[in-house]
């Protein structure tokens, strides 16, 4: 075990670099102006990280409707690495009701800096910029927290019962804010609830936070909770309020009924019957212990890692130097340099080092029919091949014996890779998690039933990388990456979890191999983490797994 592990660290830049600690950024912006003089922004805060002299997604806040200072309730969870310069830019925009995508969305200001100087001044406060540079009067604040070593989560659900009705011609729309009080007495926002349209009694979903951020890890700091009536123009009306800790909210797992009266100080000063305005109940409350990447890959968890070559014509003529798919006698073209990259990273955590290759769009032997997942060495029954060499020779030997066609197909192959991560998912154990490594040169085919593969799969232990080589356009391809908004499948069923990321090869193509990987693997961790956590799967224990586990060198 420890030899797939050091060799897994020695090679893995994105686990082995030494991450300072992790940092906690709320944001907050002030006066946002609309474009629209009649009503107010929806805003939305994008926070990007460069990476090569590229911005990428990292996330994204909610939207908040009808907003002109908007606290948001997502925070940002970001490495801080104290020897790297980590430039950030958050992006505020405005998203129109009905759509969370930022296409359609206006861009109202931006604001860039280094992640230092948010941690050196642990509040920072700047003008957001419009086209152009130029400062308008809206401004960001972004304050920054580091994480205490307590990961473990707790998910609480609360409800309400009689609450004041302060609508006139329909019931109260409730929803719960969650404040922790800080030692300098100032309030930081925990969590917000959705909000229940005309209820005076309602039942709210449950969530989970990190008891880092609903009480720095302090059982006894004092909770603030308020309960609103939603307004559609932004000014919402108080109901009431009060306060707790976390050591009062865990009784409620040795069986205990908690609940709190809601509490309106000014009807309390001006009313002598005043009993309350409500009673706020909680429901359910459970502690999680959150397990890292490594606790998983140290307790056995395999990465089983399969790669899916596009052999579609337009990749052109392999025997033509043209070709993306021409072999040159000393330069590997665009697939093999990214099949290594992300190949020779993946395959420290595979004990047996067999991959599975696979091609689609091409008419192959014998009777030269399209196939959109055909083994790459042929063999139908046993598409593995011997290490990541093992899948390059497979490749060059493949080539002649194909005849390059289409269309560009990809759910067939993501329904392949699936069906074996479901079959794991029905053992409950964190034994094999699936990585499918997509290389194209082109925007696909099959959207609709791709967008269903793919929502499908995010129920399951895998995650889909796709690497776009070429020159195409990709930008319909951004689409699958849940980064820009939720992606939904033709039916409309949203993702359960992001799993796909996607990168064209050629914004990589003066760097590093190992830059390559770096970006597409990186949520990998992440990804690995969330989906086991998310089911309540412990790592096996070193001793069971060492019991039942051979390795090969």
């Amino acid at each position: 075990m420890s030899n797939i592990y050091e060799s897994a660290e020695a090679t893995l830049g994105f686990i082995s670099s030494p991450c300072l600690t992790k940092v906690e950024l709320r944001v907050a912006c002030r006066g946002i102006s609309d474009r629209d003089a009649l009503s107010k922004p929806d805003p939305c805060v994008v926070l990007k990280m460069q990476s090569h002299g590229q911005w990428f997604e990292v996330d994204r806040t909610e939207v908040i409707r009808s907003s002109s200072s908007p606290v948001f309730s997502k925070i940002f969870l970001v490495d801080y690495y104290f020897e790297e310069v980590q430039r950030l830019r958050f992006e505020l925009h405005d998203i129109s009701s009905g759509n969370n995508g930022l296409r359609d969305a206006d861009f109202l200001g931006a604001m860039e800096c280094t992640l230092g100087q948010i941690v050196s001044q642990r509040k920072l406060i700047k003008a957001l910029l419009k086209q152009g540079n130029t400062a308008g009067k809206s401004s960001i604040t972004v304050t920054a927290e580091e994480l205490s070593g307590n990961d473990d989560y707790v998910e609480l659900s609360f409800s309400a019962r009689k609450l004041d009705d302060k609508d006139f011609f329909s019931k109260s729309d409730p929803f719960l804010e969650i404040f922790r009080i800080n030692d300098d007495g100032t309030e930081s926002l925990v969590h917000r609830t959705e909000t229940i349209m005309n209820n005076l009694s309602p039942v709210w979903k449950s969530f989970k936070v990190s008891l880092n951020t609903l009480c720095s890890g302090d059982h006894d700091r004092e909770l603030k909770c308020t309960v609103w009536d939603w307004d559609s123009n932004g000014k919402h009306d108080f109901i009431g309020e009060f306060q707790t800790t976390f050591k009062e909210v865990r009784a409620e797992q040795e069986g205990k009924q908690i609940q709190w009266e809601c509490i309106n100080p000014k009807y309390q000063m001006k009313k002598k019957n005043y009993r309350n305005s409500g009673v706020v109940i909680l429901n359910h409350c459970k502690i999680i212990k959150m397990y890292s990447f490594l606790d998983y890959i140290m307790g056995g968890c395999q990465i089983q890692f399969t790669v899916a070559i596009d052999f579609t014509a337009s990749n052109g003529d392999p025997r033509n130097s043209c070709s993306l798919h021409y072999i040159h006698p000393y330069q590997p073209n665009e697939y093999l340099k990214a099949l290594v990259a992300v190949g020779e990273i993946c395959q420290d955590y595979d004990s047996d080092k067999m991959f599975p290759a696979f091609g689609f769009g091409a008419l192959i032997p014998p009777d030269f029919k399209v196939s959109h997942d055909f083994a790459v060495n042929f063999d139908e029954d046993n598409p593995e091949c011997a290490g990541i060499q093992g899948v390059v020779e497979a490749y060059q030997n493949c080539l002649p014996k194909i005849q390059l066609y289409g269309p560009t197909n990809i759910a067939p192959i993501i329904q392949k890779v699936a069906s074996s991560a479901s079959e794991e998912m029905h053992t409950k154990e964190a034994m094999e998690y699936f990585i499918l490594l997509i290389l194209t040169d082109g925007v696909i085919t099959d959207m609709a039933d791709t967008r269903e593969a793919i929502v499908h799969a995010s129920h399951l232990p895998m995650s889909v990388i796709i690497v776009g080589v070429g020159n195409a356009d990709f930008t319909d391809m951004q689409i699958l990456d849940g980064d820009d908004g939720i992606l939904r499948s033709p039916k409309g069923e949203p993702v359960l979890r992001d799993i796909v990321q996607f990168v064209p090869f050629k914004d990589f193509k003066h760097a590093s191999p190992a830059a390559l990987a770096k970006s597409v693997l990186a949520e990998v961790p992440n990804q690995v983490v969330d989906y086991y956590n998310a089911k309540g799967i412990k790592p096996k224990c070193m001793s069971d797994y060492e019991s039942t586990r051979t390795f090969s060198p």
